[in-house]
């Protein structure tokens, strides 16, 4: 057996409490003299922005900041975000917030130098040659949740807001030149959004390990990814102030987008289009839809999660980590279904459509077809 593959992993990451005061020195390194800050509105006139604007200020960089973003972010925000940026004469940006700030702050610094329209570069096949690479600006990506993992991937999901739908947007470039993983940017997270976003890379780690695309690197990573989520993210929604808790669950996270380059799976498939439609938190709603997937696919990856279980410390193999995800969701006050999340009479049929043409259906360990994809979303209802 030949085995290839291609593979690009992270990027220069200052991790540690306290390392926010380094942002300009952050942005010298990308070569950033004018930067604009682009975050979401909810974060625009918070503490840690503002603090983050005066060590900018104080470096002579300037205060410039965009914040028109939505919870999920669509073409409109980012067409406002470009012609901030080409209006203030900006040369870089400052991603800065959860999944929302840093996938919009990508999309911005890599779409402001292009003549093409933003679809023209969706992750289909090799349509990211289309960029020109050259006028792709560069980025440094800031954190604020602990979740996505965004701050290391090359690519953003941004929603159409005509279809409805999550478009990703790729390119190699997009990957941040620079990171801060400053713990201390999350202490203010509520539980809920502690919860949904420490699920979400327990999902992006969950998801990765069963793909089954050949990557052991990612494999590795995921199955660590998921032992700091078990052991600190009870830690951290139960006390937001624990720095160690924080720390590990935002190492969780990058390790989550890390992991998923090996491929993500029916749970993301499925919130995608359940998330585009009806605005749910995404990493509430993977969370919601993790235990009926991890049941859909288990003749595929019952010995693989065993072995994980094994490693975790967890009892009883595949049944034993299902149990696991069922008492983890319980105790941070995930729904158990998506009519309790607040999603009633749903389209089932656009939802299932949205689901077989996502690109995560390719790293699903069962082939996803219209009915049994049908039949999935049904038990999640």
């Amino acid at each position: 057996m030949s085995i290839t593959a291609n593979w690009s992993y992270p990027t220069a990451i200052r991790f540690g409490a306290g390392r926010i005061s380094e942002i300009a020195a952050a942005c010298a390194a990308a070569g950033i003299k004018n930067p604009l800050l682009v975050t979401d509105k909810g974060l625009a006139g918070l503490p840690i922005t503002i603090a983050t604007l005066d060590l900018l200020e104080a470096a002579g960089l300037g205060r410039a900041i965009f914040a028109d973003v939505d919870p999920n972010p669509n073409e409109k925000n980012a067409e406002a975000g470009v012609a901030a940026y080409r209006a203030g004469g900006h040369d870089g940006v400052i991603a800065f917030g959860g999944g929302s700030g840093l996938d919009l702050g990508k999309v911005v610094a890599f779409h402001a130098g292009q003549s093409r329209p933003l679809w023209d570069f969706e992750d289909i096949g090799d349509w990211w040659t289309r960029a020109d690479p050259a006028a792709i600006a560069p980025i440094v990506a800031v954190p604020t949740t602990a979740g996505t993992g965004s701050e290391v991937g090359r690519a953003s999901v941004i929603t159409n807001s005509v279809t409805a739908e999550k478009k990703i947007i790729f390119h190699p470039k997009m990957l941040p030149s620079v990171v801060i993983c400053d713990p201390e940017l999350t202490v203010g997270m509520p539980k809920f959004i502690t919860a949904g976003t420490g699920l979400d890379a327990f999902a992006h780690c969950v998801e990765a390990f069963c793909s089954p695309h050949y990557h052991p690197m990612s494999q590795g990573i995921a199955l660590e990814g998921m032992r700091l989520v078990k052991d600190y993210l009870p830690r951290a929604y139960a006390d937001g102030t624990d720095i160690e808790a924080r720390a590990n669950m935002m190492s969780a996270a990058a390790m989550g987008a890390t992991a998923f380059q090996k491929g993500l799976g029916a749970i993301h498939a499925l919130s995608h289009p359940i998330g585009a439609i009806y605005h749910t938190h995404h990493g509430t709603t993977n969370a919601v839809c993790m235990p009926a997937v991890l049941q859909f696919n288990k003749s595929a990856i019952a010995d693989r999660m065993a072995n994980a279980a094994a490693y975790l410390g967890i009892a009883g193999g595949f049944d034993g980590f299902c149990a696991y995800v069922d008492e983890l969701n319980a105790s941070m006050g995930i729904p158990k279904s998506l009519a309790a999340l607040g999603i009633e009479n749903p389209d089932v049929d656009r939802i299932v459509a949205g689901a077989l043409i996502d690109p995560s259906t390719g790293g699903n360990p069962i082939e996803m077809t219209a009915e049994n994809t049908r039949a999935l979303l049904l038990q999640i209802l």
